[in-house]
């Protein structure tokens, strides 16, 4: 039976993070200090050298506004005209965050939604295309693996399936995308 009693957890010890940075970019080992040394790190998809690479070439791009967290694409993706989507580009492995995210959000939001877009980043690294929706974003077999690695690490730390609902509560998508997003997850309706 799942808990309903909303998730006490925090990040693990070894990661750490500025709450209070200037707008502008940054190493990824800078601004998210111990993402290397976390239990779920050894998981990404990449042997222990690669894994060491990504992190030391991946910067972060602190920028003002409504932003929570987005790989950086390369060249703007076609639906984002229709969206109104006007994204960060980079050649380089980048990952967007808005400053009031990591100034005013938990620090275990912070903390999975980091590790959720440096999954998108061996994604990429491993030629796969983050931007194809046209299955949704509940059902982008990218989202859902990135999510799915976030997922098992918010388990490990003690999160119910409630937190991890409200976690997964993404503004971009409505109810029913959301019901299928957290179905698609093995997290529970209710």
């Amino acid at each position: 039976m799942t808990s309903t009693r909303p998730a006490r957890v925090a990040p693990p010890p070894e990661f750490r993070f500025d709450r209070d940075v200037r707008l502008g970019r940054y190493r990824l080992l800078s601004l998210f200090r111990g993402i290397d040394r976390v239990p779920p790190f050894a998981d990404y998809p990449a042997t222990a050298a690669q894994r060491r690479r990504v992190v030391r070439a991946t910067s972060v791009e602190v920028v003002r506004g409504p932003v929570w967290m987005y790989v950086a694409p390369h060249e703007v993706p076609p639906f984002a005209k229709a969206v109104g989507w006007k994204p960060v580009t980079c050649d380089t492995d980048c990952i967007v965050v808005g400053r009031s995210h990591l100034a005013k959000s938990p620090a275990i939001t912070v903390y999975l939604d980091i590790l959720h877009e440096l999954y998108h980043i061996f994604q990429r690294r491993a030629g796969r295309e983050l931007w194809d929706i046209s299955n949704g974003y509940a059902g982008s077999p990218t989202e859902l693996e990135a999510y799915a690695f976030a997922v098992r690490e918010a388990r490990r730390l003690g999160a119910t399936d409630r937190y991890l609902r409200q976690y997964l509560e993404v503004d971009w998508i409505d109810r029913k995308e959301h019901a299928r997003l957290v179905q698609n997850l093995g997290v529970s309706l209710k």
